[in-house]
């Protein structure tokens, strides 16, 4: 018995040491006073990011942006790197996105041209 709890355990926290750094919940950089939470989550092999809340001057309300995808098939390239594309609501317009991650912050770029002319943000990781 003793074996079995000691075997489970392990499994438990090889399965938690196994997470992507991508993987999470992250806030977006404020424009305007506003930001959103996004839950980046796998998608097949790639990961995808949903936003999930959304705020204003610090107040949650209810955006029509709640549910879409903002993070779209960001693949692992080795290293905390990623690429797929990233929706900008703002125009809502899909560009090709490559995000960093370290610690519990994440650049996230779109970009257009081959990647010669890029926006990026910062985000945090909330959970």
């Amino acid at each position: 018995m003793r074996h079995f709890i000691l075997a489970t355990v392990l499994a438990l926290g090889a399965g938690a040491a196994a997470a992507d750094p991508i993987e999470g919940i992250w806030q977006t950089q404020p424009d305007e006073g506003a930001f959103a939470h996004v839950t980046v989550a796998p998608c097949g092999a790639a990961f995808c990011g949903t936003i999930t809340r959304t705020f204003k001057d610090r107040a949650e309300y209810r955006s029509p942006h709640l549910g879409r995808q903002i993070v779209i098939d960001m693949a692992p390239q080795g290293g905390g790197s990623y690429q797929g594309r990233v929706w900008r609501p703002a125009n809502d317009r899909v560009y090709s996105g490559k995000a960093s991650v370290s610690g519990n912050q994440m650049s996230l770029s779109g970009c257009v041209a081959g990647g010669l002319l890029c926006k990026s943000q910062t985000w945090v990781k909330v959970q």
